[in-house]
């Protein structure tokens, strides 16, 4: 390995948009995030569903679209 040519390695902290603080090592010494494991939809189960209904005869209805069945 050749000497002087890598980033130093050290101990930072990834501060959330939520207040979450992590505590890691990196080559970047301070990382700010929108969204963590503690706050994101999907790791919390807060996740919400998009009520798609309608989408299509929207759709149909706006462009005059026709079924051809």
């Amino acid at each position: 390995m050749k000497a002087k040519i890598h980033p130093k390695y050290r101990t930072t902290t990834i501060t959330c948009h939520c207040g979450n603080v992590i505590e890691t090592r990196s080559t970047v010494e301070d990382i700010h995030v929108e969204i963590c494991s503690s706050c994101h939809p999907f790791f919390t189960g807060k996740q919400k569903l998009v009520d798609s209904t309608g989408r299509v005869e929207r759709f149909r209805s706006k462009y005059n679209y026709k079924d051809s069945d």
